[in-house]
């Protein structure tokens, strides 16, 4: 079953073009399995009909105060105490305004009033609307008020201006409910993880990489993101967007991405924004070409049936250097990041499980981490940029687990509960 699967949110639209993009997030969080009511202003339905967000949600809108075939004419009360999560989207400045005054004058007020459990504001505006100092002050009253936020975006306006105001996308949106209502186990903690490949420049056009999708590693930053952690994600190229919320910093090359990861180091070792785990998914190449050449290699220039002869340099072993100085820090009885290291191994055959378990005792001894998680991209259902993996849990005090195949993101989960269990 996913998150979303039977969970009742209620989704309420205020009163502006960018209510159309609801209609979206309705679709989203039905085919997610969530069952969805619909509060809607008088002002909203003037943008989106009763019948298509009827036929969206599976559900009556709600618009009207005094329903007649309420029966007992608490539906605002009922709508705020039954649903998980209300979000508002979008929410006008002239709704947020309204909330901000403590105002009950329609259903969706009324609602808000009564509301006890979280809400989730998306905005939407012009830029002069949501800079004006009045809107600002009903944000910063609200943010008192502890209500939540996902935007507004800076973009394409309805009106053709670009600027700061408009509504976040609909999966924005509901990546920012899921963190809500999700159990914040590393709120104040900083994880560094490092993901993807890295590609090692031949010349202008060429370049030596592998085939690591990046998804372990999104995972797990998702993962976090979603258990409150502040994440700082190092990668190299891939082709998904950066997770939300995310400080990412993008690298081509295996020396970039030591580099990077040393900067950061240097930072939590300055007590800057300390570190609580730091996680290596990343396929760095463990050589690059000793010698970039300038301009593109011509097979015309290497002779009629001569291949040229390719020299490799070592790059850096970011794993191994940062568990050498975690490991520093704990002799000198300083506080340590978990270092966690991961290892994609190709076996065949039968013996094929205690194979990978036999090389990752032995690279998680010669790296010096504090866990490594082994996986065989050969075995079905775990190569480079599948959906799911299959992995062993090597702790260095000798605990072992074998998980079963299972997505990615619950192998990230998975992951991030282990750690929790490790801090002192």
């Amino acid at each position: 079953m996913g998150f979303w699967s039977n969970r009742y949110i209620a989704v309420a639209i205020g009163g502006g073009i960018a209510a159309y993009k609801t209609l979206e997030l309705l679709r989203l969080l039905r085919e997610a399995g969530a069952r969805v009511v619909v509060i809607a202003t008088a002002a909203a339905l003037h943008f989106v009909t009763p019948l298509t967000l009827q036929a969206l949600s599976g559900h009556l809108v709600r618009s009207d105060l005094f329903t007649p075939n309420e029966s007992d004419g608490m539906d605002h009360i009922r709508l705020a105490q039954e649903a998980e999560l209300l979000i508002v989207a979008p929410a006008t400045a002239d709704l947020m305004a309204r909330m901000a005054g403590g105002h009950g004058d329609d259903l969706l007020t009324t609602a808000l009033l009564a509301r006890q459990g979280p809400v989730l504001l998306a905005p939407a505006m012009n830029s002069a609307m949501w800079s004006h100092p009045a809107t600002q002050r009903n944000v910063a009253q609200l943010q008192a008020d502890g209500i939540h936020w996902v935007g507004p975006e800076y973009g394409a306006l309805a009106c053709g201006d670009q600027g700061q105001g408009r509504m976040a996308a609909a999966e924005q949106i509901l990546e920012a409910g899921r963190r809500l209502l999700s159990p914040q186990s590393w709120r104040g903690r900083h994880l560094l993880i490092t993901a993807g490949p890295t590609q090692e420049e031949l010349d202008p056009v060429r370049y030596l990489s592998n085939r690591s999708s990046g998804r372990m590693g999104w995972a797990i930053c998702h993962a976090a993101l979603r258990a409150g952690a502040h994440v700082t994600l190092v990668h190299g190229p891939v082709a998904m967007p950066v997770p939300w919320g995310a400080e990412a910093v993008a690298v081509q090359s295996a020396q970039q991405m030591y580099e990077a990861v040393l900067q950061i180091w240097e930072r939590q070792e300055q007590h800057a924004l300390p570190l609580s785990a730091a996680i290596f998914t990343a396929a760095v190449a463990d050589f690059r070409p000793a010698r970039r050449q300038t301009r593109k290699i011509k097979k015309e220039e290497s002779g009629d049936q001569t291949l040229t002869r390719l020299t490799l340099a070592q790059n850096p072993d970011i794993l191994a250097t940062i568990a050498a100085r975690a490991n520093r820090l704990t002799q000198e009885n300083r506080p340590a990041p978990i270092v966690v290291g991961f290892a994609a191994e190709t076996q065949t055959g039968a013996e094929s499980q205690a194979a990978l378990r036999a090389l990752g005792q032995k690279k998680l001894a010669h790296k010096g981490c504090d866990l490594l998680l082994v996986n065989n991209v050969w075995a079905e259902g775990c190569a480079f940029g599948s959906p799911t993996n299959q992995v062993t849990l090597l702790h260095r005090s000798g605990h072992e687990e074998t998980w079963p195949l299972l997505s990615k993101e619950v192998v990230g989960e998975r992951l991030l509960d282990y750690l929790t269990t490790l801090f002192v």
